[in-house]
């Protein structure tokens, strides 16, 4: 009775708790929040003044009292307090009342999380959301919550290879008959890539540039493989190492795909291998409906036909791939029973 009470006056939420964005969508109306994963406050009292796109702007540019938190490291919760403290500031953001309509920040709540975290990291989430004010908060692993969120048939008795490269790590699983045969987790992504930029310009230029502005470099100009076109370039503003004055750069994307390879052939070779290890009946299914990527890096551009090259299976995007996860997590809420066989149960799915 009092869960039926609680609808009337809040919302249900799926929740993509990533370590570089958190995406959380209220059934029914859509994704409403869509901001960085972090958090700004005071290092004494620990009273959070900014989070999201405000508190990502004092990055490097914090006075001595405050300090700019990233809750989650590889997707996993490497700061509870701080965690607790932004889905409570986006709970109550959400519920705001007005007027006659008053509203509740009580939420029931989905979850995506890794397949690779541990059972005390899977309470760490659900405690963390319970804290923040959720009545309900169930978990669920990204494999599932974005093949749920693109419409693809887990429940068939048939293999899909889903390759999720978010900003903590790059999550592999092959699924079939509506659970995850066999996964893999890399702690390698989208950071790990910024982090590939900024030692790439620091060695060949001497020059050292921030975290923002090396995803900046990656999201414009970066690719996975030669497009045969005439290439971008971009100028940037970094410290000069020699001196430690300020110095511009013009840098190519002939040059940050050099620095992303690395990282990118780490991410090739486990999907080679999760290929070997797939059982030959599954792998027959996956070599003709083709590798699904999602995630942020999933957009680099030539990294369908790099992966397509590497793997010898066709690949493709899945539909709208940075808000996947988050589309699965609010469909399952939606449906009863999916969310019974989705969900995962104490530890263990």
């Amino acid at each position: 009775m009092f869960n039926k009470l609680f609808q009337l006056v809040s919302y249900d939420l799926g929740i993509d708790l990533g370590s570089s964005n958190i995406l959380i969508q209220v059934l029914g109306k859509g994704i409403a929040v869509r901001e960085p994963t972090v958090v700004a406050r005071n290092k004494k009292t620990k009273e959070i003044v900014a989070v999201g796109s405000e508190a990502k702007k004092m990055i490097g540019r914090t006075p001595g009292q405050l300090e700019t938190v990233l809750p989650l490291q590889n997707s996993v919760i490497s700061d509870f307090d701080a965690t607790v403290g932004m889905l409570s500031y986006y709970f109550k953001k959400l519920h705001e009342s007005h007027g006659f309509r008053i509203k509740v920040p009580r939420p029931r709540v989905a979850v995506g999380i890794p397949t690779s975290v541990t059972d005390v990291e899977k309470k760490a989430v659900r405690d963390a959301a319970l804290a923040a004010g959720a009545r309900e908060a169930f978990l669920i692993e990204h494999p599932l919550a974005i093949a749920v969120g693109s419409n693809l048939p887990i429940f068939e008795a048939a293999g899909i290879l889903l390759v999720d490269i978010g900003g903590g790590t790059t999550e592999l699983a092959v699924i079939s008959l509506g659970g995850i045969v066999i996964n893999k987790s890399l702690k390698i992504a989208g950071t790990e890539m910024d982090e590939a930029i900024i030692n790439y310009l620091r060695l060949k230029y001497s020059v050292l540039i921030g975290l923002p502005t090396a995803e900046a470099l990656k999201v414009q100009i970066g690719s996975a493989s030669d497009s045969g076109k005439n290439e971008k370039m971009m100028v940037v503003r970094g410290r000069d190492l020699s001196n430690g004055l300020p110095k511009s750069l013009r840098v190519s994307a002939a040059e940050i795909r050099e620095a992303l390879a690395p990282i990118l052939n780490q991410i090739l070779s486990g999907i080679t291998d999760i290929v070997e290890e797939t059982p030959p009946e599954l792998l027959g299914d996956i070599t003709q409906k083709g590798v699904y990527l999602s995630g942020g890096v999933s957009q680099l551009p030539g990294l369908e036909s790099l992966v397509t090259e590497i793997a010898k299976i066709p690949c493709m995007v899945v539909e709208d791939p940075t808000s996947a996860v988050v589309r699965g997590c609010s469909k399952v809420l939606e449906d009863n029973e999916l969310l019974n066989k989705v969900m995962v149960r104490g530890g263990v799915r």
